[in-house]
């Protein structure tokens, strides 16, 4: 097995299980190509908003894909490039990209509506509470995690073993294009809601002003510190998850998408071109150092298979701006399809290293792997190493930043829907509702939690996202699945993705406690495991009440309210 072979095949199962799987499901499901979306019928200007195709696409794949689908298959490479591979193409065919259509398609045929709102009315309004205190649990962690991951990336100072200071031109450079990209995006913003252009017009604008970026990065590289690095990241989270979604994360989205596809599309022909061999074993052993395959490799790899997180973004932001039902499958399930082909890229950067190459070459974390491995194979066609290796550390941490300000926005809304039932008087809400609810509060709130805990540190969070985020695929599969249910549609395609996953988390996250329990118990805790253990046991129970509620919704026999079977589809 070589890199082309494994990326021919990997085209060819995503590719064909786009044009048919999805379409096969968009058949089942049934979708009505002229009807009015939310987005039309709710237009506030700051989440409701119509978009085209590609912008949405874009915010779509965008915000998914973080640095998940790189970081995963690099670490799950332990146990070989064969079940790693074999995962990301059935879980994202199978897995991944179901959960994400099912997810945007519940929410536009419920007014945009979350996966909170769909869970209070097809399960039950505890279920609700319940599950949206796991999402603003979740949504803590993950900003958390990916602001500590921007900040590390950002970084412009590093100390040797003798504590001499030097700057990292490369991290500069890509701190400097981060920041011009938040500048450009709004300028792009008000270009696409004033100017009215044509599309092509639009893309050209775009791509100007991505490169643009890059450039005057590369010349004037910006060096502060991690810490400042960590406020300064937390203020923009702030303020971008609370604009109008024209303002920034469209455009910034937009933008983003370009340089995220051109990666893409760089790396797979430095794969055909290189033809790098596969230096990894098929397959090693279920058991590698303590860690076992089941259900280790099955949270490690999340983005790029299936990802909770993803059901968020799908019913949360992008649903909201969707401007026809007959774009929410290139949307959902084509930007679940992108993201496994970037996990593929990735299991072929690592398997191109020869064991302790890439950390012989400085090479340690997974995108400095991934992009070494990448600069590898395109300078064969005689492009600089350096070069390619700052740009693809570029796009890595555009990965990063974009979902950040995605899930701040979903963490905030995950707060304010906690307190709001769908009978709610919003004229004559308590003061306590005001002031909850209030969307500046609810943001600050949820971002002064995350940047307490971002400061424990990315790796001390990270071993519980992979857990907390398959859970909430759980949860969102039984919620989509109730849904189907309900409104008399076919839907046995969620229910092996729904118990393998519940396989999988339940036995992680019971791992994970034992472990740190059994630790606690004999030599007590460090502060980032004592905060790990208490978000384990919180989010196994929510997880297991949300479960158990939706999983008697489900086989029950007889429909509890048979005439809500007329209400489900608004749109319809």
């Amino acid at each position: 097995m070589n890199g082309v072979i494994m990326m021919v095949i990997a085209i060819v199962v995503l590719g064909g299980g786009y044009l048919f799987y999805g379409r096969y499901l968009e058949k089942k499901w049934g979708i009505d190509p002229n009807a009015k979306t939310p987005a039309y019928e709710l237009e506030d200007g700051v989440d409701y908003v119509p978009a085209d195709t590609n912008i949405v696409f874009g915010h779509q794949f965008a915000s998914i894909a973080g640095a998940g689908p790189i970081n995963g298959p690099i670490q799950a490479a332990i146990f070989g490039w064969l079940p790693v591979l074999l995962w990301i193409l059935i879980g994202g065919v199978f897995f991944g990209a179901v959960q994400d259509f099912a997810s945007m398609y519940a929410s536009v045929k419920n007014k945009g509506r979350t996966i909170g709102y769909i869970i209070e009315e097809y399960i039950g309004k505890l279920g609700k509470k319940l599950f949206l205190l796991f999402c603003w649990l979740f949504c803590i962690l993950v900003v958390a995690a990916f602001a500590d991951v921007v900040a590390g990336t950002f970084n412009g100072f590093v100390a040797d073993d003798a504590g001499v200071v030097s700057k990292v031109a490369a991290n500069g450079a890509v701190a400097t294009t981060s920041m011009l990209f938040i500048v450009e995006a709004v300028a792009l913003g008000c270009i696409l809601k004033y100017a009215k252009l044509n599309k092509w017009v639009n893309t050209a604008i775009a791509i100007v002003m991505l490169v643009e970026a890059v450039a005057l990065g590369l010349y004037f590289p910006m060096y502060l510190t991690r810490e400042t690095w960590h406020i300064l990241i937390f203020i923009y989270i702030l303020i971008a998850s609370v604009a109008p979604v024209t303002m920034l994360l469209q455009p910034r989205d937009y933008l983003n998408s370009y340089l995220l596809i051109f990666m893409i599309a760089a790396a797979i022909v430095g794969v055909f071109v290189a033809n790098p061999s596969c230096n990894l074993k098929a397959f090693t052993s279920f058991n590698v150092d303590g860690s076992y395959m089941f259900p280790i490799l099955f949270v490690t790899i999340a983005c790029g298979a299936v990802s909770g997180f993803h059901s968020l973004v799908s019913s949360g932001t992008a649903s909201k701006q969707i401007k026809s039902e007959k774009n929410m499958l290139p949307v959902s399930y084509g930007a679940m399809i992108m993201e496994s082909m970037l996990a593929v890229i990735a299991l072929i950067a690592v398997a191109s290293f020869a064991d302790g190459e890439a950390a012989a070459q400085g090479l340690t974390t997974q995108p400095q792997i991934f992009a070494g491995a990448i600069a590898n194979f395109l300078e064969v066609i005689g492009l600089p190493h350096s070069l390619v290796f700052t740009l693809i550390n570029l796009a890595v941490s555009a990965f990063a930043l974009t979902s950040l300000d995605s899930v701040a926005r979903v963490g905030r809304l995950s707060f304010q829907e906690f307190f709001i039932d769908d009978d709610t008087d919003m004229d004559n809400l308590p003061l306590y509702k005001k002031v909850a609810t209030n969307k500046y509060f609810s943001t600050v709130i949820t971002l002064v939690l995350a940047y307490l805990l971002a400061k424990v540190g990315y790796a001390e969070i990270w071993p519980l996202f992979g857990s907390a985020n398959q859970l909430l695929s759980v949860l969102a599969l039984i919620a989509c699945a109730v849904f189907l249910k309900k409104t008399k549609r076919q839907g046995a395609m969620l229910w092996i993705p729904m118990v393998f996953m519940m396989a999988v988390t339940f036995t992680a996250l019971g791992m994970t406690i034992c472990k740190l329990g059994g630790q606690f118990m004999t030599t007590g805790l460090s502060l980032g495991n004592t905060l790990q253990l208490i978000f384990a046991v919180l989010l196994l129970i929510l997880g297991v009440i949300v479960a158990i509620q939706g999983i008697k919704k489900l086989t029950e026999k007889k429909e509890a309210q048979a005439d809500k079977v007329e209400e489900t589809t608004i749109l319809e």
